[in-house]
């Protein structure tokens, strides 16, 4: 039997998980926050010192957790820019996360390459404020001096391999942590330095892309370093998605993913095409609202109970809540594009005027808006069988009513796990034994459309006729 650990480096913390290498059984686990300095205000920092996710690595592996390991898979958050010198030193703390800092760098980038649709054609996304690509040029524009002195691009997942290796010549990255650069193109599998260039101002060196089963190296000890990825390739190849599948994830925010054969290239820029950690593609749809709305339905209606207490109260009313229909766009919405529109209840008659069936205009109002998104997906020929519902909102028993008929096809609800973690093991075990992996998928509830296909339809359609009606054109 070989052992693999898995290593998922998130903002907060670092978790580990050692398996079986043919089976994926999780042996031991292991966890440790990140020493990351308070932030006035609460919330996370924007800067972080890498060394934080050092020590928080050598805590989470204490106590002889890694004992007995012959290949180690890193996962990490995406997203996070880790400049470095000639030295290999950073030149300053790493930009991570949603860097709201770096939303008019990212505005000036579409502007600087003509438009959306050039980006769109040459990475397969659009700058957004979080993706190295715009903080690299808010270094720039920001930071000049600190921008002169950058020889290196890495991200975390990159950065950390790195080190485990011993801070090797040879710097590495895989095909999924690269697609999100907003620099690295899924569709021709290559670095556009010229877009480095123009954020940068200058050239910088980008790591060596590995291929999904490749080995990064073997440290000095003889323990095999896989290619690593991000945190949203590491979840999908540790929960198992293969071509059909999709993950609908409920935070506040929203997202619709897809495991497709090819790259999707989209003008609009309501696609972003990421590849995954497997040699296929993750195209990707966001929308700007999700359980915000359920969170927002629970204040109105005073529900000391939250969103428990709002699920059995939207249970008492019917599909199609008796005509209510609720366009969940209350931050503005990113898909549809309607960046400064509000939300909207329509349907307002005296009998529908009761809490459960605005409870129950609610949660369809969110479940559609996501169901739009993954039209959009589907619209481009990305085929869409089974759907994973990721977030706590998916343990709400309304949840699971509503999103196999208005999605209109099955919908698994994984048990609680660290999926990254284990996908990143599972990349691990595939760098070891040079073959992917057949792991036993995810624990899971299993929900099926059956005969509420046809009502699902039907409250579709009602959800539709007002957003056309509202919106005209939204999506055309």
């Amino acid at each position: 039997m070989g052992i693999v650990a898995g290593l998922d480096s998130s903002p907060d913390f670092t978790r580990i998980v050692v398996c079986d290498s043919d089976t994926g059984a999780v042996l031991r686990q292991g966890y440790a926050p990140h020493p990351l300095d308070p932030v006035e205000g609460g919330g996370r920092p924007s800067d972080v010192d890498p060394q934080a996710w050092l020590l928080s690595l050598g805590e989470a592996a204490g106590g002889g957790l890694l004992e007995g390991v012959q290949a180690i898979g890193v996962s990490a958050q995406q997203n996070a820019l880790v400049p470095l010198d000639h030295h290999g030193n950073t030149v300053r703390p790493a930009l991570v996360g949603g860097d709201k800092r770096a939303q008019a760098a990212a505005a000036e980038l579409i502007d600087r390459l003509g438009s959306r649709e050039a980006w769109a054609d040459a990475v397969g996304c659009v700058p957004q404020a979080a993706q190295p690509v715009a903080k690299l040029r808010w270094l720039a524009r920001t930071e000049p001096e600190n921008a002169q002195r950058v020889a290196l691009l890495m991200q975390a997942h990159d950065w950390l391999v790195w080190q485990l290796l011993g801070r090797p010549a040879r710097r590495t990255t895989d095909r999924g942590g690269a697609s999100g650069t907003g620099y690295w193109s899924a569709a021709t599998g290559s670095w556009r330095p010229d877009l480095v260039e123009l954020a940068l101002g200058r050239q910088a060196m980008l790591p060596e892309v590995l291929g999904p089963g490749d080995a990064a190296g073997t440290t000095p000890e003889g323990l095999i370093i896989s290619a690593g990825t991000g945190e949203t390739m590491a979840a999908a190849f540790g929960l198992g998605m293969r071509a059909g599948d999709a993950v609908v994830s409920l935070g506040a925010s929203g997202s619709v993913m897809a495991v497709h054969h090819e790259a999707l290239v989209d003008s609009s820029g309501a696609i972003t095409s990421l590849a995954d950690a497997t040699g296929l593609h993750l195209p990707v749809v966001h929308t700007s609202n999700a359980v915000r709305v359920l969170r927002g339905t629970a204040e109105m209606l005073g529900l000391d109970g939250g969103l428990e207490e709002l699920s059995e109260l939207a249970m008492k009313s019917t599909p199609g809540a008796h005509g209510l229909v609720l366009l969940p766009y209350l931050e503005g919405e990113k898909t549809p594009n309607l960046p400064h529109t509000a939300g909207t209840l329509s349907g307002l008659r005296r009998e529908s005027m009761r809490p459960e069936h605005l409870a129950r205009a609610a949660f369809e109002g969110m479940v559609c808006g996501l169901a739009d998104a993954m039209d959009v997906l589907r619209g481009r020929g990305v085929e869409i069988r089974r759907v994973f519902l990721l977030g706590a909102a998916a343990e709400l028993h309304t949840v699971q009513a509503v999103a196999p008929m208005l999605f209109g096809t099955q919908v698994v609800v994984p048990q609680p796990a660290d999926y990254a973690a284990i996908g990143a093991a599972r990349q691990a075990a595939w760098a070891l034994n040079g073959q992917l992996p057949q792991w036993q998928g995810a624990a899971a509830q299993v929900f099926e459309p059956g005969e509420e296909a046809a009502v699902g339809q039907a409250v579709r359609q009602q959800y539709r006729a007002v957003r056309e009606q509202i919106h005209p054109g939204a999506f055309s």
